[in-house]
């Protein structure tokens, strides 16, 4: 069994079917999502058009339906802030939302699947996985 984090990218790849997350989850996998995740999916309905916006409401609904969100807690904000001095000491810009996903896979010991596993290269105590293949461990 593995703790995965679902990034906001492989969700995306999976809405517009280039990832399956049947064949990328097993079924003893225990999975989440960041709740920054949710919010970015939900920015995805308000900026869709008229016509893609109930195909991907419906989406984002049976996603939160079936994938626990993970909250931005005390304990996750203090991995942020580990995560945020990494990377203003590295010099290496990292986006606010990858480095919450990270923190919150951080805090609760998952590892991050994603479609932009560079987001996450580097980062101290965060291990991701591009769902395409590829790893990076702490």
């Amino acid at each position: 069994m593995s703790l995965l984090l679902l990034d906001t990218t492989l969700l995306v790849d999976a809405e517009r079917g280039a990832a399956d997350l049947d064949a990328l989850i097993a079924d003893d996998d225990d999975v989440a999502m960041a709740a920054i995740t949710l919010a970015e999916l939900t920015v995805g309905i308000h900026l869709a058009t008229p016509r893609q916006r109930p195909r991907r409401e419906t989406y984002v609904d049976a996603v939160v339906k079936a994938v626990p969100i993970l909250p931005y807690d005390d304990v996750v904000a203090r991995h942020h802030a580990v995560l945020l001095a990494a990377v203003r000491q590295s010099g290496r810009r990292r986006g606010a939302h990858d480095l919450i996903i990270a923190a919150t896979a951080a805090a609760t010991r998952r590892m991050v699947v994603s479609s932009d596993r560079r987001a996450f290269d580097d980062l101290p105590g965060v291990t991701a996985v591009d769902h395409r293949g590829g790893s990076t461990a702490p």
